[in-house]
């Protein structure tokens, strides 16, 4: 394989970059200085430069568009969904190995926003990297069979694979998300924040900027890693399953005076309708990681990225604002000068921006 040049060498391929974590991971490494390309359906033109991205019209479920846009490139980030979330079990292993052929044939790096539905409640509550995956959902087994055939391809000389799994993600661009979706309404005034889970049972969350900056620190050290490396991301840990609704009930109270009721989200609701809205029978399956606590330990990334300053954390009330304003929930408010103060208070990480 002819030796890869040096701009190739710091050139992304994103799929998912419209998305939440795919976003916030082509803007983490087009701020580290990489070129970042960007496959998007319906594009007007072949390519546009937008946002500091190489824009390319292409569909992640069509091999050429997928082989076209890795041409020099290093890195494939894999974090796209399909279309409107729909047909999970048809089309999401089709695209992965869309882009398992274009690493192969380019001998790139292959990075996998992971997530904690590969375990099981065997696994609860403190599964490791290599704990037995042992899904109880349909969603869990396909995230299963794709870091099956990551591992794979790795071990095989393939190409290089890196899957980095966090919890429930929030945040700017988390758009898709049990925050924006169940806790709260988009657009809307909080008046009323739904806690999904039960009291005393803990919750993993992560905030988006977060995982994408230390997936990009990942990145620009993948060729040190091994061929297949697997990490964890703590994030935010909701201890009694209260926290995170208590601290969005603080935040607003603290910038409008008005003080929400926590209920209960409607489960009811959801079982009565999952017969004919595919997606509650997907939510009604993963209501287990809300009944019982599964925590991810993240001591293997820490100590990959100790030399940087560690891990990137976000103080929780900050990175409530932050995602309550970019709902359209709160109004914009100086958040430099809230993020200073509260940084200062709560000792944030140097090295890392949220």
């Amino acid at each position: 394989m002819a030796a890869m040049t040096a701009v190739a060498r710091r050139t992304a391929l994103v799929l998912g970059a419209s998305g939440g974590i795919g976003g916030a991971v082509a803007r983490a490494l087009r701020d580290a200085g990489w070129t970042v390309r960007a496959l998007k359906r319906g594009l007007a033109s072949e390519s546009e430069h937008r946002d500091g991205l190489h824009w390319l019209r292409g569909d992640a479920l069509v091999a050429d568009d997928v082989q076209r846009a890795a041409q020099g490139c290093s890195v494939i980030v894999h974090a796209v969904n399909p279309p409107g979330y729909r047909r999970w079990s048809e089309l999401v292993l089709p695209m992965l190995d869309n882009t398992i052929a274009a690493a192969k044939a380019r001998g790139a790096t292959v990075v996998l926003p992971g997530t904690v539905y590969n375990f099981g409640p065997d696994a609860m509550p403190h599964p490791t990297e290599d704990s037995p995956q042992r899904p109880v959902t349909r969603k869990g087994a396909i995230r299963v069979e794709m870091e099956r055939r990551l591992q794979e391809g790795a071990e095989r000389g393939d190409f290089r694979a890196v899957i980095l799994r966090a919890g429930d993600f929030f945040g700017p661009g988390a758009a898709n998300s049990w925050f924006s979706q169940g806790l709260v309404t988009p657009g809307k005034p909080v008046t009323r924040i739904q806690q999904a889970g039960t009291d005393g049972v803990g919750h993993q969350w992560a905030y988006l900027p977060d995982v994408a900056t230390a997936m990009a620190a990942l990145i620009e050290r993948c060729d040190r890693l091994p061929a297949f490396a697997r990490f964890h991301f703590a994030g935010h840990w909701d201890a009694d399953g209260r926290q995170m609704a208590e601290a969005i009930r603080r935040i607003v109270q603290r910038r409008t005076g008005v003080q929400a009721r926590i209920t209960r989200f409607p489960w009811w609701a959801v079982r009565l309708a999952q017969p004919v809205v595919p997606l509650f029978r997907e939510v009604a399956e993963m209501r287990y990681l809300w009944r019982e606590p599964l925590r991810m330990g993240e001591a293997r990334l820490t100590a990959e990225l100790a030399d940087i300053g560690g891990v990137p954390h976000t103080p929780l009330d900050v990175a409530i604002e932050r995602t309550l304003e970019s709902l359209g929930c709160l109004p914009a408010a100086q958040a430099s000068a809230t993020f200073n103060r509260s940084s200062a208070a709560a000792g944030v990480r140097s090295g890392h921006p949220a």
